[in-house]
């Protein structure tokens, strides 16, 4: 990983959508800084397309396709995409693999098989606002659990069946063929009509789970905390910010615009 201060004038220059996971890329302790918020709307406010991507519920995505400054938000680990249409209407892409109507089962049998496999583990508090997946607690509220019950919970996901990630805060399990990159190039390419976005976007992430995100896209950037991930990952950022959370993707924003002469 090289400073997110070697960015190249190029690199920067063909860069038209910032892409960026949400929990502790945008956040500081799980609250989003005015930096972070105000180089969302620099961003915005300069043209670029801004899309969060997110295990977060279809509830908190349709909150932030309406009220933040972004051109879509792909939500619940690539399940759906939010986004405003050119009448400012709220529309949303579902992926065509997205499981049956019997998924609410199964993601319950997911979820009693969690609770009773890890003690003091928990489901998510925005559990009432998804749609497809599954959040399996383990960080966000106190207590958090050890590093071995957070594989516990993702072992016994996917002994049934489901995939699973681990976040920064979160086991996230769901039924169906599809994932953040997924969805993103679909999105991207069936809605947005961008053919051949490698060279176009910039992703921000902070953790494990964003891998799939740093090894597809050239130009990705991680913020601080992603450092002591790294000797557990495979695909690393090309470049990482010089602070943690929502204050290190201000300072890479900044890099970035300077760039680009804005």
């Amino acid at each position: 990983m090289k400073p997110i201060e070697e960015l190249t004038r190029e690199e920067a220059g063909r860069i038209r959508y910032i892409l960026t996971d949400i929990d502790d890329t945008l956040t500081n302790k799980g609250r989003l800084p005015a930096e972070a918020y105000s180089a969302l709307w620099r961003l915005h406010d300069a043209g670029f397309s801004v899309i969060p991507v997110t295990g977060r519920s279809c509830g908190w995505c349709d909150l932030i396709a309406r009220e933040w400054p972004v051109k879509a938000v792909v939500g619940e680990n690539g399940a759906v995409v939010y986004y405003l249409d050119e009448n400012d209407h709220l529309q949303v892409f579902t992926h065509p693999s997205v499981a049956s109507p019997d998924v609410h089962e199964k993601l319950q049998a997911v979820r009693e098989a969690c609770l009773a496999a890890v003690p003091g583990s928990r489901v998510a508090k925005d559990q009432f606002s998804r749609v497809y997946d599954l959040a399996i607690d383990f960080a966000e509220e106190p207590p958090a659990l050890p590093l071995s019950d957070v594989e516990r919970i993702r072992e016994v996901c996917e002994s049934m069946g489901a995939h699973a990630k681990v976040s920064s805060i979160h086991v996230n399990a769901w039924f169906g063929d599809y994932d953040k990159l997924a969805m993103t190039e679909l999105f991207l390419r069936e809605v947005l009509g961008e053919d051949d976005p490698l060279g176009r976007v910039m992703f921000f992430g902070d953790s494990p789970n964003d891998e799939p995100m740093f090894a597809h896209f050239p130009v990705t950037c991680g913020v601080a905390n992603v450092v002591p991930f790294a000797d557990h990952m495979n695909h690393l950022p090309a470049y990482v910010a010089p602070l943690e959370g929502g204050y290190g993707f201000a300072a890479a924003i900044d890099v970035f615009l300077r760039l680009r002469g804005l």
